[in-house]
């Protein structure tokens, strides 16, 4: 097997803002793996307050590229296993190969995953489109600029009730808002019953992701449904969710994979807690993984293409919030570069 990679530093349409910080470009780090002249595709998106920038995915890739390549590969989930244990401090790295496994895996017996899973695509739920923090102004233009009939709303800030409140008022599509970790157990407890009247189906990661004492307190009183984001990385963080969260948002890229993500899937539905994977701005790649999972799904953010000015791939479209899947296999995607 040969291991192949780019990165890249894609624009977004406009800034993007959330309670961390704003961005103007999403570094992203692309793997290609070749096996007899099959080619797979992974992809993980750099995160600056995770600490893993595309330059130590290379930079551990490179330290045992050897090992990437010497696998005899017939199986992608105990190809993650391998790269788990070989990349154990970098879960961004390992989430890039395993896609890119799956990918391969699909090629080699000509489905999608979904395929392979037994997935039936209709049960896919419709995707959000994120509004991220902005002046009111502006996040009302980038509303009518996408109509859509789910938005996801960044929140976290001061003065963001009338940003919803504001929003409100020129559309009755569904909306959910996320606080990236942004307010305090009083604020939410004061908040999220105006957004309840508001019209919002429920709230992202209300409170810091080690506050777990607040989340249990906030749980047995909030009004809405709570999801996990920033608390729920690991497989071992969905049991520590129950009684604190209604429901749990996966991120490829931070669990490290889709291996990883299947397991996270089945846990929490044993536990009764609702299931979303969001994105992390990724191109059609990471985005195209996101939906071979969605039939798995309660809820789904895979919006990154439709945030981002530039795109490394084709295969994943939407209509009105619909996932529409194409006839290629593996994760579905055409990759635009020669690697």
């Amino acid at each position: 097997m040969n291991v192949s990679y780019k990165t890249y530093n894609l624009p977004f349409k406009h800034p993007f803002t959330i309670s961390k910080g704003t961005k103007t470009h999403q570094p992203t780090f692309v793997v290609e793996l070749e096996y007899f002249g099959v080619k797979g595709y992974g992809e993980a998106p750099a995160i600056s307050y995770y600490n893993i920038p595309v330059e130590k995915m290379i930079e551990d890739l490179e330290s045992k590229r050897i090992f990437v390549e010497k696998f005899s590969f017939s199986d992608p989930e105990r190809y993650w296993h391998y790269l788990h244990h070989l990349f154990p401090k970098n879960s961004f790295l390992v989430c890039a190969l395993d896609m890119a496994g799956w990918d391969l895996y699909g090629k080699l017996k000509k489905k999608q995953l979904h395929q392979l899973w037994n997935l039936d695509i209709t049960k896919a739920p419709l995707t959000d489109f994120t509004i991220g923090i902005d002046t009111i102004e502006n996040m009302v233009a980038k509303m009518k600029e996408q109509p859509w009939p789910i938005y996801k709303i960044k929140v976290g800030v001061d003065g963001d009730i009338e940003m919803i409140q504001a929003l409100r008022q020129h559309t009755n599509a569904v909306f959910r808002v996320d606080a990236n970790a942004g307010w305090t157990l009083e604020q939410a407890l004061q908040k999220i019953p105006v957004l309840k009247a508001l019209g919002v189906e429920f709230v992202e990661q209300p409170l810091a992701k080690d506050d777990w004492e607040g989340m249990k307190e906030l749980y047995a009183k909030s009004p809405l449904p709570l999801i996990a984001d920033e608390a729920c990385v690991f497989e071992e963080d969905v049991e520590k969710c129950f009684n604190h969260f209604h429901g749990i948002n996966i991120k490829l890229t931070k669990c490290s994979g889709i291996t990883p993500a299947r397991r996270m899937i089945a846990k929490a539905k044993e536990l009764g807690l609702k299931v979303m994977i969001g994105c992390m701005n990724e191109s059609s790649i990471g985005t195209a993984a996101i939906a071979q999972l969605a039939p798995l799904l309660d809820y789904v953010d895979m919006d990154g293409p439709l945030l981002l000015n530039e795109d490394i791939a084709t295969g994943v479209s939407f209509d009105n919030g619909k996932i529409l899947f194409n006839n290629l296999a593996g994760l579905g995607v055409d990759v635009k570069d020669t690697f």
